[in-house]
């Protein structure tokens, strides 16, 4: 071959094969530039021939193979190595021989330059982030980039952002799709105009190589593609993708090149010649033909043929003419049906099977076969996409073929190849196991081209798109049909979808109906569907297979074993295949010229439903207990006529069937009715729970509007045009209520059990009421039913504006006018309701933006009948009219209990007239009366809610009266002259009148009318005279309605003895075991107004509360001022209804004022039998019991309350002792604790402690303290970062290693305080237990296995009065209770007596009432909470010593965690102490007991007497200057000591209880040591020239008497002091006035120094108020210091205020100040003389910290999201799938990500751990919602960004934008700071640190 090429190259070689790698790089930019050369010249035969023997050699696709087969790869071209070094050598060629000898870079860049870009056409997969904007779109599935999006100007739009599903591509640019107003700044322009032509020699190259190159790339995919007994495995399909990967990346990256490249690809895939000389495999070479073998073989395994061999494949085929049965439809193929199994093995052997499978043709002439099984490629871009399908969509490849769609002719002829194989993706996706990813690649693919109406046109008219999909869809559906079990089981020939298979359960034909109703919501093709003939019955016949489905059967015996859950699917199933599709076709028939379309659907839908009832046998009774929710026939017959209606002005009786017909339309959507209120009452409740999902499903907001809407219209329409009197009795027949219907006062219903009757007959007026108000589709507009759906959902409930868009049922199709969020719903919404910002309890729930009815809405428009039609749950009926209730009696319109209003309706459409004969039939007459004859007789299982249903349906009656009566005389004589019927005629208002005497009954022989009646005339009286008997009357719906269905029947048909078969059915006769029936004869004697007038005196309670209103007012008669909506309860709506009965006739006014001036005789009182007494005992006493319980709970409840007042109130100022201690006469001196579990009082013992429940965490908040108000600002770009250098915990940190390199440890250790980061925080709810109490409590949590949420082995639980979240018990000391403690008397000895007991106190050790050496119980609780002190925390945050478990450690972390509870104490209290004694901590501090516990173990370590710091403050050494330097390191000098450590450390070392008088000399005596530190640091931040200034000035005041009491005197003998070392030397001028450029003036030197003091003040105030329960006074800011020193005693009582205050006044030197002040600088001097700046940084202590904040978020969550969502993970560098950031110090982390996990913790976990000690805040990018990790638990929290309507958008759902919600951030803040995130949030769950 080689030689071959080389000689037909002529002289010049081309590099051979033999030839080394490198020999062959060094060529090819020659080879292709020589090439490219000769392809030039004019005659360039020879050059294309030398090019096409280097391309076979260079891209054979023998090579491969073997690779993709063997794994080796056979040494080739260029010698490759590994298995894909092939492949690379050949795209190295291919990049050379396109770009011609040049470089390939520079190349793309030649090419990019004549991009045209006017489209964007970016293709994104799964996952991608795009947007959405309504107010551009055309199409409703227009999507841009993000890119694309903010560089157009969209502010204002309806937009959202939204994660692609299945993938998707920018249409920015595409006029079609979007409008170009939206169109970014990049396409905008129309640029092809001014790019200039392209050079024809710069992709000259390309046009010669490109066939070769994807011809090859066929190859490899003929060749990888084995097909073997099941479908190839995924495995091996990846591994051919895998090693295509680079071939199919290079082709990607050629359509980035821009236009001038797409159009070369366009060329070289459509082009037919090309294909054909490549891939026919008729040359001689042996691979191509092995190739074309391979793809043969790969099509007739797909089931499909390839034409040229038609008599191959052919011979099982059908000849074409059979299949012309089509036409016919199902008549003629019914008999093959029944038979046939519906299997799916034959599914996978191809083309055989479905010549096997063909049941019935469904669609006309020929086409079906070539749709479904002929395949012929003529291109390339045919076979890519037949692989592409073939290898079930790889990414890559559809990326490729979607990133063509840019170029038109491309985009044209992909679509026609896509619709050439639509068939076949259909068959692919049905064997694919990876149905779901194969979907959204089809739809990623489809409705990119099926959007565009110009295509989607074109394609219907060339390739035949409809029937294609119609057919298709058929196919799919065919094979899961099973025979339809309704009505007639063994004779059915209708067969249904069976929903259980995968196809219908996966939702498998999702894609398919997708592509359906995208192409129909385009017009032209709406159009073309809608005029053939033969593609409407298709669809109807497809239809007709969901038409019954899921059908269920009521369980009558026992519980149903297994409940299937197959009822989604088919409503799924009829939604989007059925009913979407509908809404598609409907949205084109919306004007008079598409009459057409709408008679065309009418009629085929009448004749497949025709075809049903034959098919399942109906006739006129439907089968019992069965009942199908799916009847898309009917809704779609239904959906239409009320469009021809409403829309088209067609004559409604033009497209209506006779009266059998609509006798039969009606029976199933009322049989679905009836079962609803049977399902409601509880008759299906052996079906479980899923019959109960299928009928809330029914009426759900996403389906009403498909299912029950249509259904309900349907009835009415039929009953507008049926006999009034048939259909009323049907529906009580249907309801199974008809027994129940009849005067007497017991009865026998033989079909329904007598506990459902109540319900039964609730559910059966209740449907008549809807069936008669409900104006849906009877004349309302658009904007009326949404303006009443609207007000129906906010009547139920208060709604957010997602939830209501998501209630509201919009028109499923997109195209459809009210869009959610379009103008109209907006308007709407604003004028019917408030909206109500949401608000924030501090610890309550996180409230949403509300909207809630206006008041005119509860006032005029809330309609309780619509409220009833719309509810999923029956508890928001109740919610609504409660609502209504509480509105009214707030409003003062109506203080009782009020009825459901009446409302007055919108005027019905004239075609719909019919429908108010209902109203004015004898039946409807007949039952009204009867109900409130039994009303009023108080017969059982009646209620008010069947009063109520009764006179809003003659309410009704009277405001649709028909014609006024025409002469009212004529119809005196009435009752006289009709025997045998109730009325005499058919008007409600002329029978309301008419007096019923007697009536003839059946009742069992138990009853009790039968006693009073004489024997004589019951047994004269035979069952066949019935009618003769003149005095009483009889009635029977059923034999009614069997009468009206003959007339009917008789009058439609003439055959109808065939028809009618004689129905007196078994059901309706008694069963055998009842009692006998015998007939009674009642005497009535009353009239439906003379009921009325009884009921208003029966509810009002009083006699003859009825008095006629015209009596005093006859204008009322003449214009009666009916409101349109009227509040009220029963007596009201009485009164309406007599008031209307009088003002639409005379007769009725007589006869009203007739009844009420006879006086009515008092309703005669029921004799209580011994049972009912019985049963009313019970009833007494259950209603006491109740009321006891009441009591019971209301008093436990103000317990709790007022105990949840003192434990969970945050901001309560309550000035209460700090511990619930009930003692209150000063005489008892030891405290009483109760205890909450056994709920004895008594003190705490030692040998039975009491402790305190309390909750210990490790926080970090106080390291978090920052010195500058702003909090710092999330990142939200590459600059910004936070560094931790500034925060409190970093500077101790620094301090701390700063002293323990240069001092000796021991000292250091206690210099300073840790638990800035991980100090452990103890609180209290205030409840006390015994300890033993609490032991056995916790073991019986241990058993309870129920309780989840915290973990009992970890020691948590929750207090067992308040429930607060608890982990430990801080055991109460014995002894006396804070208030009156006998050492708080003042004494008056000196500071020096006291500084001497002070050290002598010190010096004893354990000197303590309990001696240690017992071991007490106290004793071992303490050590045990002490244990649990130490394990809250890490022990990274306890062991700072460099000897590792030195006791020192323990003694520096003891008294560091009082210093920790009192800062945080500080903090929440707002950093100082101005508000005085109104704790926040009230009851709930701790500090007491917590004291106790830590003073007990701190004695346990004794300090050396010598290293005793009280010694150093309080005596005098003699000064040695030799003080070994040599052997060891010195001690901290006590300058360099933190003061308030050192006071916790003093008063932890004295024996408890301590006495007042030695804390205020331990005050005293710390406050002269920090006065000196104060200025110490003074003298260090200033300048030179001050310095010296402040000590001459010193010096002359020092002799004066009050000398060691004057700042200045002592500052300047600190600084000459100090002077002596080297401290002030080596520092350069310039650096000290850029520290403090101020000038100091002695106010603000004062200022300095009162600041430096005050945290040390306050501190030490809080820590006098725990421990002495002294109170803190309240004070203004800028008087804190002096209050609070003279709170402590610092400050002389005799102190005047008159002149300025100066703190120094406060000091008292227990030893002469001077000297002492030596001293404690000689320390500093001898350590300066080495390092003197490192002695002048410890000086400096910054005391100043503000409060902590966590960071400050930005306005718009956008910014957040664009700049995080993209970011890639410091530690992994990947973009986490779930990013979260730090929201208190700004760290990027990947929530879950397991390539961030460390020895098995996540990060988010681990960052807790070192950033929170335990507790985390993280903002989840993704979600926008909050988490918080507190220890082995999460919860979430939140989100603090909400929408425009005050909402959070968890997930990101909605992708509106999202602002900052400040107050939501404050309360998370508040909780962080408060430590309070255990006791607020409940839902915690543990995250095994997986988070």
């Amino acid at each position: 071959m080689a030689a071959a090429a080389a000689a037909a190259v002529g002289g010049q070689q081309p590099s051979q094969p033999e030839l080394p790698a490198s020999g062959l790089a060094l060529d090819k930019a020659a080879t292709a530039a020589h090439l490219k050369a000769a392809l030039s010249r004019p005659d360039n035969r020879a050059g294309a021939e030398e090019l096409q023997a280097l391309l076979e050699r260079v891209l054979s696709a023998e090579r491969p193979l073997a690779a993709a087969a063997g794994g080796e790869d056979a040494a080739a071209a260029g010698g490759g190595g590994g298995p894909g070094a092939a492949e690379e050598e050949a795209l190295e060629w291919c990049k050379c021989l396109l770009a011609g000898g040049g470089g390939y870079d520079e190349f793309c860049a030649a090419v990019r330059a004549y991009d045209p870009a006017a489209l964007c056409g970016l293709v994104w997969t799964a996952n991608f982030v795009a947007y959405r904007c309504r107010t551009c779109g055309i199409s409703p599935c227009m999507s841009l980039c993000a890119e694309c999006f903010h560089q157009g100007d969209h502010t204002g739009h309806d937009f959202n952002m939204f994660r692609s599903q299945a993938g998707g591509a920018c249409d920015c640019g595409d006029s079609n799709v979007m409008r170009e107003s939206g169109f970014c700044k990049r396409h905008q322009i129309k640029s092809s105009s001014n790019i200039p032509c392209v050079p024809k020699d710069l992709l000259m190259m390309s046009e010669f190589v490109l066939p070769r190159f994807i011809f090859c790339l066929i190859q490899y995919l003929r060749e990888g593609y084995n097909e073997p007994a099941d479908g190839p495995s995924e495995k091996d399909l990846n591994k051919v993708l895998q090693l295509l990967e680079p071939q199919i990346s290079f082709l990607e990256d050629l359509t980035k090149m821009g236009g001038a490249m797409r159009s070369v690809l366009t060329q070289v895939l459509t082009n037919q010649q090309n294909y054909k000389d490549l891939t026919s495999g008729l040359g001689e070479n042996a691979c191509v033909k092995k190739s074309h073998e391979k793809y043969l073989i790969a099509l007739k395994s797909s089931g499909l043929t390839y034409p040229e061999e038609k008599l191959v494949y052919g011979v099982q085929e059908p000849s074409a003419g059979t299949s012309s049965l089509a036409v016919q439809g199902f008549v003629g193929a019914t008999g093959t049906l029944g038979q046939v199994d519906s299997s799916d093995e034959d599914d996978q052997d191809g083309s055989q099977g479905l010549g096997k499978r063909k049941r019935v043709k469904l669609s006309s002439g020929t086409k079906d076969q070539s749709i479904m099984d002929v395949l012929k490629h003529k291109s390339f871009l045919e076979e890519l996409l037949f692989w592409t399908i073939k290898y079930e969509f790889p990414q890559k490849m559809v990326t490729f073929l979607l990133n063509m769609l840019p170029d038109q002719e491309y985009k044209v002829a992909f679509t026609k190849t896509f619709v050439q194989h639509y068939a076949f993706i259909m068959k692919t996706l049905k064997k694919s196991h990876e149905s779901d990813t194969m979907s959204n690649r089809i739809v990623h693919i489809s409705v990119q081209l099926f959007s565009n109406e110009e295509l989607a046109r074109q394609v219907t008219e060339e390739c035949q798109l409809l029937d294609i999909m119609v057919t298709v869809l058929l196919y799919m559906m065919e094979s899961c049909l099973i025979k339809s079990e309704l009505q007639d089981e063994e004779n059915s020939l209708h067969v249904v979808v069976n929903c259980g298979e995968a196809l219908l359960k996966n939702n498998t034909y999702w894609p398919l109906v997708s592509d359906f109703i995208n192409i129909l919501s385009h017009q032209s093709v709406a159009k073309r569907f809608l005029e053939d003939h033969g593609l409407l019955v298709t669809w109807m016949n497809f239809v007709s297979f969901f038409q019954g489905m899921n059908l269920n059967k009521r369980e009558l015996n026992e519980h149903v074993e297994f409940e299937s859950q197959t009822y989604y699917a088919a409503f799924a199933a009829e939604l989007e295949a059925c009913a979407q599709p509908m809404w598609g076709l409907l949205s084109h028939c919306k004007v008079r010229e598409t009459q057409e379309y709408t008679r065309n659907v009418v009629r085929y839908c009448l004749e497949a439903l025709q075809d049903w009832f034959d098919a399942i046998n109906f006739v006129d009774e439907p089968a019992p207990n069965q009942v199908t929710f799916h009847l898309p026939l009917h809704r779609y017959y239904a959906m239409f006529l009320s469009k021809a209606v409403k829309c088209q002005e067609l004559d409604l009786d033009s497209v209506l069937p006779d009266q059998e017909m609509l006798m039969k339309l009606m029976i199933h959507p009322l049989q679905i009715q009836a079962s609803l209120a049977e399902i409601h009452s509880n008759m299906w409740v052996r079906n479980g729970l899923q019959i109960k999902g299928q009928a809330m499903t029914y009426v759900q907001s996403h389906f009403c509007n498909s299912m029950i809407d249509p259904d309900i219209y349907l009835l009415q329409v039929c009953a507008s045009r049926l006999d009034p009197d048939y259909f009323i009795s049907s529906v009580f027949e249907r309801f199974k209520v008809v027994d129940l219907l009849t005067m007497a006062s017991q009865h026998q219903n033989t079909v329904l059990d007598a506990e459902h009757e109540r319900s039964m007959l609730e559910g059966a007026l209740t449907f008549l009421v809807i069936l008669l108000s409900l104006r849906l589709h009877l004349g309302m507009s658009d904007d009326e039913i949404l303006r009443a759906e609207m007000v129906a959902q906010l009547c139920m409930n208060d709604r957010t504006h997602s939830s209501l868009l998501d209630l509201i049922p919009e028109n499923p199709n997109p195209k459809s006018g009210i869009i959610p969020g379009s103008y109209s719903f907006e308007s709407v919404l604003s004028a019917v309701a408030d909206f109500k910002a949401p608000v924030f309890e501090p610890g309550g729930s996180m409230q949403q933006g509300m909207y809630t009815p206006k008041a005119e809405v509860w006032d005029q428009e809330f309609d309780p009948v619509m409220v009833i039609l719309r509810t999923v749950y029956r508890r928001d009926v109740q919610s609504a009219m409660d609502r209504y209730t509480a509105f009214l009696k707030q409003s003062r319109k109506f203080p009782g209990n009020p009825w459901p209003p009446y409302k007055k309706r919108t005027s019905l459409h004239p075609s719909y007239k019919g429908l108010m004969r209902l109203l004015h039939c004898k039946t409807l007459h007949i039952v009204l009366f009867t109900l409130l004859y039994k009303i009023l007789m108080d017969h059982q299982n009646l209620s008010e809610h069947v009063l109520c249903m009764v006179l809003y349906l003659i309410e009704l009656g009277l405001e649709n009266s028909a014609e006024e009566e025409s002469d009212e005389e004529a119809s005196v004589g009435g009752p006289e002259r009709c025997h045998d019927s109730w009325f005499p005629g058919s008007n409600l208002v002329s029978n309301m009148r008419h007096f019923i005497n007697y009536v003839r009954v059946r009742v069992p022989e138990t009853a009790p009318e039968v006693k009073r009646d004489s024997p004589a005339s019951t047994s004269s009286d035979n069952l066949g005279s019935f009618q003769n008997s003149g005095t009483a009357q009889v009635f029977s719906l059923v034999a009614e309605r069997r009468k009206k269905f003959q007339e009917i029947i008789n009058r439609s048909s003439s055959e109808a003895n065939q028809v009618v078969r004689p129905k007196t059915s078994s059901k309706w006769s008694a069963p055998g075991s009842a009692p006998q029936l015998t007939t009674a004869i009642l005497e009535i004697k009353e009239s439906i107004l003379s009921l009325l007038i009884k009921l208003h005196h029966k509810l009002s309670g009083k006699q003859n509360s009825y008095y006629p209103p015209w009596l005093d007012d006859i204008e009322i008669l003449i214009q009666p001022e009916i409101p349109k909506y009227s509040h009220g309860d029963g007596i009201t709506a009485v009164e309406r209804i007599l008031l209307k009965a009088a003002s639409q006739s005379r007769m009725n006014k007589r006869i009203i004022e007739e009844i009420c001036r006879k006086v009515t005789p008092p309703v005669p009182p029921k004799k209580v039998t011994a049972a009912e007494k019985k049963t009313l005992d019970k009833e007494e006493r259950r209603q006491k019991a109740r009321e006891r319980q009441q009591k019971l709970l209301a008093e436990f409840a103000s317990r709790q309350k007022s105990f949840m007042e003192t434990a969970m109130d945050v901001d309560s100022p309550e000035n209460d002792i700090p511990m619930e201690i009930t003692t209150a006469e000063p005489q008892v001196s030891e405290a009483v604790y109760d205890c909450v579990i056994c709920g004895q009082s008594g003190p705490s013992s030692e040998d039975r402690p009491t402790g305190l429940v309390v909750l210990l965490q490790a926080s970090s908040v106080l390291g978090q303290c920052r010195d500058n108000v702003e909090p710092k600002k999330l990142p939200i770009t590459e600059e910004e970062q936070i560094y931790p250098w500034d925060t409190c915990a970093a500077v101790h940190d620094v301090r701390l290693s700063l002293l323990q390199r240069y001092f000796k440890d021991s000292s250091c250790l206690l210099a300073v305080s840790i638990g800035w980061e991980g100090g452990v925080y103890v609180q209290t709810c205030g409840h006390t237990l015994h300890i033993d109490c609490h032991k056995s409590y916790m073991e019986s949590l241990r058993n309870d296995q129920v309780l989840q949420g915290f973990s009992v082995d970890k020691g948590e639980f929750t207090c067992p009065l308040c429930r607060q979240f608890a982990n430990s018990v801080l055991p109460c000391y014995p002894g006396s209770s804070v208030e009156n403690n006998p050492w708080q008397r003042p004494s008056n000895k000196s500071i020096q007596d006291l500084v001497k007991e002070v050290e002598e106190l010190q010096g004893r050790p354990g000197a303590f009432p309990v001696s240690i050496s017992s071991e007490t119980n106290l004793s071992k609780e303490m050590e045990s909470v002490m244990k649990d002190i130490k394990n809250t925390t890490q022990k990274k945050y306890r062991d700072y010593s460099k000897t590792p478990g030195s006791p020192d450690n323990d003694f520096l972390f003891m008294y560091s965690v009082a210093r920790t509870n009192l800062e945080l104490e500080l903090i929440h209290r707002g950093g100082n102490l101005c508000s005085g004694g109104a704790s926040t901590a009230g009851k709930r501090s701790c500090l007491n007991q917590l004291f106790h516990v830590l003073a007990l173990h701190m004695r346990l370590y004794s300090i050396d007497s010598e290293y005793n710091p009280w010694r150093k403050l309080t005596q005098l050494e003699e000064m040695n200057p030799q003080l070994g330097y040599e052997e060891q390191q010195p001690e901290v000098p006590i300058l360099y000591h933190d003061v308030t450590s050192l006071l916790l450390i003093q008063i932890l070392m004295m024996p408890q209880p301590l006495r007042k008088d030695h804390f205020t000399c331990i005050v005293k005596v710390l406050f002269t040591l920090l006065y000196t530190q104060a200025l110490a640091e003074l003298s260090v931040k200033c300048s030179e020239e001050d310095r010296s200034a402040w000590k001459h000035a010193g010096a002359l005041k020092k002799s004066t008497c009050d000398a060691e009491k004057s700042y200045e005197v002592l500052l300047s003998f600190v600084i000459s002091e100090l002077s002596k070392g080297k401290l002030y030397h080596e520092e350069g001028t310039q650096e000290c006035a850029m520290v403090n450029p101020i000038a100091w003036s002695p106010e603000s030197m004062e200022k300095y120094l009162q600041d430096f003091c005050l945290p040390f003040l306050r501190i030490t105030s809080l820590l006098q108020h725990h421990l002495f329960g002294d109170d803190l006074p309240s004070c203004q800011e800028e008087e804190e210091f002096s209050v609070l020193a003279s709170c402590l005693g610092l400050l002389p009582t005799f102190y005047q205020t008159e002149h300025p205050f100066i703190s120094a006044s406060c000091l008292d030197w227990p030893v002469p100040a001077f000297d002492i002040i030596t001293q404690w600088c000689f320390e500093i001097k001898s350590f300066t003389e080495r390092h003197a700046e490192q002695g002048k940084a410890l000086l400096i202590q910054e005391s100043k910290w503000k409060l902590p904040h966590l960071l400050q978020l930005p306005e718009n969550y956008n910014t957040i999201f664009q700049y995080y969502h993209r970011k890639t993970c410091s530690v992994c560098t990947k973009v986490p799938k779930d990013p979260a950031v730090c929201l208190v110090c700004g760290t990027f982390v990947c929530l879950k990500g397991l390539c961030c996990k460390q020895q098995s913790y996540c990060e988010c976990v681990l960052h807790s751990q070192n950033c929170g000690a335990g507790t985390g805040i993280f903002l989840l990018i993704n979600a926008s919602v909050i988490i918080i990790i507190r220890g082995h638990r999460f919860c979430l929290w939140g989100s603090v960004y909400l929408d425009a309507h005050g909402e959070e958008d968890r997930d990101l759902r909605r992708g509106k934008p999202l602002y900052i919600c400040k107050e939501r951030y404050k309360v998370l803040e508040q909780q962080w700071i408060s430590h309070t995130f255990d006791h607020i949030n409940k839902r915690w769950g543990p995250h095994y640190n997986g988070l």
